[in-house]
């Protein structure tokens, strides 16, 4: 039986533009919003990166969470205080036509459950205008948190995910667009010790939170975007993770990727284990909680005295890390996905983020052969995963032969 045609699929590549905030300085940018998603194209095309996921957030003088208090501060690369409108749409669609950069999708990462109804309302408002913005520029997703009401029990969370995101996927539905949400359990988010602050941060929620949109019709806007650091974080590894959706009948949830990792400090798990440092992490005086935004920040020890995100490729090799599942087996993961879910690679996006705290420089030119350097070694993963999917899953298939060896099995390290 003569062997199939080998054919390796890649995925798209892309780059979230939060990897340099300050590319257009703040005063070009506040003046001239969509200067900073011009010069942003410019910049994808020098660092190799055919696609952006074009970030937007609150205004840094509208926003509750200083920037202060943020691990890794947002970027409103996109503007949005002023209407987003087909003359601003067309002048971004020229940009992208004269640097040959496509669109990904557009990201704003906030919490769409927050507490409070006025801050919560302004940040729906806003996701409104990101949605808006994505249709007018052809893009079909867009790919942001769910939140959590941290005054709240996990499961009345549930009931106001139903109550007040379920309305924003409807608004989603209504423009053609898929919401796909990142699993980031956002530990430091607040100065509670409570670690979940993001409710979709694993396949049991996400299967939860489908349940819940499939009642109301908008099953097909809930997907998700997922990020194999907060995997890492949590213990898991991806195939694992792919393998219990497959199993559960929900290989069809995961619709994109941030290409992001996490390296695990032994040392720091040895200190305080996976619930990270839980006491006198200076975000707290005493009985109190701090209110100054720099001391804020300590809450994030929840996160990071035992891990540091990788920026892909930055990383050593450690063959052994990849089986404690304390960094990310960027071939496996990417094996995985092609083995196990539900997608087209063809028309899934790889979306490099970079938060590897050492490198996130704002200066261009210095940050520039990092990201490039990252993005190449990102598409040259998935080309050998490629590879290996169709020589041994269609070419040696088709022959009647298989592959040599076990490789690696989920739910075991």
């Amino acid at each position: 039986m003569p062997g199939g045609e080998f054919r390796p699929r890649s995925m798209r590549l892309s780059i979230l533009t939060a990897a340099l905030q300050e590319l257009t300085p703040r005063a070009k940018r506040d003046a001239d919003p969509d200067l900073a998603v011009e010069e942003w194209l410019a910049f994808a095309a020098e660092i190799g990166a055919p696609n952006i996921e074009l970030s937007a957030a609150l205004h840094p003088s509208e926003s509750d969470v200083p920037a202060a208090a943020m691990l890794d501060p947002v970027a409103n690369t996109l503007d949005l205080r002023s209407p987003f409108d087909a003359s601003r749409a067309a002048r971004v669609r020229r940009a992208m036509q004269a640097t040959r950069v496509g669109l990904s999708d557009l990201g704003y990462f906030d919490n769409m459950l927050a507490a409070d109804e006025a801050v919560r309302s302004r940040k729906h408002r806003l996701m409104l205008k990101v949605f808006d913005a994505a249709a007018l520029l052809g893009a079909d997703a867009v790919t942001g948190f769910v939140g959590r009401n941290p005054r709240l029990s996990m499961d009345a969370n549930l009931l106001m995910f139903e109550a007040v995101f379920v309305p924003l996927l409807k608004e989603a539905k209504a423009r053609g667009l898929t919401f796909r949400v990142e699993q980031c359990p956002m530990p430091g988010w607040n100065v509670s010790d409570a670690w979940h602050n993001n409710i979709a941060y694993a396949p049991g929620p996400w299967i939860a939170l489908h349940r819940i949109c499939e009642r109301h019709g908008v099953g097909d806007q809930f997907r998700i975007h997922y990020d194999p650091s907060h995997a890492i974080l949590m213990g898991q590894d991806s195939r694992s993770v792919f393998q219990y959706l497959k199993d559960s009948g929900y290989n069809f949830l995961i619709g994109g990727f941030h290409v992001k990792g996490q390296v695990i400090e032994s040392k720091g798990i040895a200190a305080w284990g996976y619930g990270g440092q839980t006491m006198q992490r200076g975000d707290w005086h005493g009985a109190e909680p701090s209110s100054d935004p720099g001391e804020q920040l300590n809450a994030w020890k929840k996160q990071t005295v035992f891990a540091e995100h990788e920026l892909p490729g930055t990383a050593r090799h450690d063959p052994l890390a990849y089986l404690q599942n304390r960094s990310v087996d960027w071939l496996d993961h990417q094996l995985a996905a092609r083995e196990l879910l539900a997608i087209d690679p063809e028309k899934t996006y790889l979306v490099v983020e970079h938060e590897y705290p050492p490198a996130r420089i704002q200066d261009r030119e210095r940050l520039k052969p990092i990201l490039a350097g990252s993005l190449a070694f990102t598409r040259a993963i998935d080309e050998a995963a490629a590879a290996m999917y169709a020589l041994q899953h269609e070419v040696l298939a088709s022959a009647g032969l298989a592959p040599q060896g076990v490789g690696r099995e989920p739910y075991r390290s």
